[in-house]
């Protein structure tokens, strides 16, 4: 049976949770990559046609943080809660994503419901493997209520466009195509 030692799990979380933290302040989520190990996989679910999937550390710093966050500069990723088991080493965080913008009763745009991250630990205080989940549907009507009032920041009207091109993005791929499985 594998195992993990519950402290060092518990570290890792705490050392995730400052380094995100960090990242959010500073609008640069590429220093997170450092958390991985080398041949790490990041992707998640962008709904009924699109996967995404990084692969190696230099891709997840890349593409998953760098590209896929551009935009996002000024979004907070709150973790509310975490799920733990030492057995296997499968750490679930759930968050919520809130803009850094404000609706006119003062409220800052923030998706409904939560998200969250599933990760594998993989030793060395390092993720081996994550996948992340979240409602597609409430994050697209909460980007269409930002449109709508003119509230999305330049980097994030530069985000959607770039996803809506047509052009080949790095990194996503015809849901079931992706070169490691999602789930």
């Amino acid at each position: 049976m594998t195992g993990f030692d519950r402290a060092e799990l518990d570290e890792m979380v705490q050392r995730w949770i400052e380094a995100n933290k960090k990242a959010e302040a500073a609008g640069d989520w590429k220093p997170l990559a450092d958390m991985y190990t080398e041949d790490a996989t990041y992707g998640w679910n962008y709904g009924p046609k699109q996967d995404f999937m990084a692969v190696g550390r230099e891709e997840i710093r890349e593409v998953a943080l760098g590209l896929e966050m551009k935009g996002l500069e000024g979004w907070e990723y709150p973790y509310q809660d975490f799920v733990i088991d030492e057995r296997s080493g499968n750490v679930i965080g759930l968050w919520k994503q809130i803009s850094d913008a404000k609706r006119e009763d003062g409220s800052n745009y923030s998706v409904y419901g939560i998200g969250g991250s599933w990760f594998r630990y993989g030793g060395d205080f390092q993720w081996s493997w994550q996948r992340d989940f979240f409602d597609f549907g409430n994050v697209s009507a909460l980007f269409m209520e930002m449109i709508g009032n003119n509230a999305l920041s330049k980097g994030m009207q530069g985000r959607i466009q770039r996803s809506i091109s047509g052009d080949p993005l790095p990194g996503w791929y015809p849901v079931g195509t992706a070169p490691v499985p999602l789930w």
